[in-house]
């Protein structure tokens, strides 16, 4: 649910203070169209920005789909001012998060592409999402195919480097778990293999293997199933760091669990749509 507060922002930023051009008699239908193929998401904050102008919603494509050049994604109607006005905005937003549902379906793709028979991993986003839109940037992701991870900094406890180095791994992952709801689980962050099972060992339910390679984050898993199987407990591995759509097949076949990746969110082509009238 995008607030009507949050839809006045987006509007007034596009229009400023003298606009004329949207000073259009009369009524109007207004097409949004692919003009390239991807996957559609965003177009529940684009309907929602239609509905708060008063402007009917006629055929919507759902969250997920996949569209080609030509295709329409959202079919409205109502007066020439007040379509022209949420064009732009509309046009802005679902192509911004059409275009990381796009990427995100790549990189699931990929992901099963390389995953060893039987092994499902998940690709998830990350926090590096735009301020003011993480909300449509994580429904982008899920509308890929793709996993939300932390939604944010209270979904999870993650022990990074920096509190490492401060405190110790074993003392950090028990001060957390201390503080911590029965209900939260605790990642921790490793930059090498050797700190892997002492992650596992210590109580993560999650350990991060951050910035390696394939090869070295395959040996990382390796080590982190012998210890999981030692204390009888499941420890899921995240692959993190750099990851590319190129490089998820690699990193897949290592046997981690989820791969996570920033560039999801901050570096995802817009999808080109178009807005035609009339």
């Amino acid at each position: 649910m995008i607030p009507d507060s949050k839809i006045e922002t987006w509007l007034r930023e596009d229009v400023g203070h003298h606009d004329v051009t949207n000073q259009v008699p009369g009524e109007t239908a207004g097409r949004l169209v692919a003009k390239e193929s991807g996957v559609v998401a965003g177009l529940a904050a684009a309907r929602a920005v239609f509905d708060y102008l008063g402007v009917e919603v006629l055929d919507s494509a759902a969250a997920g789909d996949r569209i080609d050049p030509g295709d329409a994604a959202l079919e409205v109607e109502g007066s020439a001012r007040d379509v022209l006005r949420g064009e732009r905005v509309a046009v802005n937003v679902a192509g911004h998060a059409s275009g990381i549902a796009t990427k995100t379906r790549r990189a699931v793709d990929a992901a099963a592409e390389g995953a060893p028979d039987g092994h499902d991993v998940r690709v998830a986003g990350t926090r590096k999402t735009t301020p003011g839109l993480r909300g449509v940037e994580k429904r982008a992701v899920v509308a890929g195919g793709g996993d939300t991870h932390r939604l944010d900094l209270s979904h999870m406890v993650m022990v990074k480097d920096n509190h490492v180095a401060e405190m110790g791994l074993e003392a950090a992952v028990e001060q957390f778990r201390d503080r911590a709801s029965f209900a939260t689980k605790i990642e921790v962050e490793v930059e090498t293999v050797e700190q892997a099972p002492r992650a596992a060992a210590a109580g993560a339910d999650i350990v991060l293997l951050d910035n390696m390679d394939p090869e070295t984050t395959a040996e990382a898993v390796e080590r982190l199933r012998e210890t999981t199987a030692e204390i009888g407990r499941e420890v899921l591995a995240e692959a993190s760091g750099g990851i590319t759509v190129e490089t998820v097949p690699g990193y897949a076949a290592t046997g981690v669990d989820v791969i996570s990746m920033g560039s999801l969110t901050h570096s995802a082509p817009t999808l080109d749509y178009s807005f035609r009238t009339g």
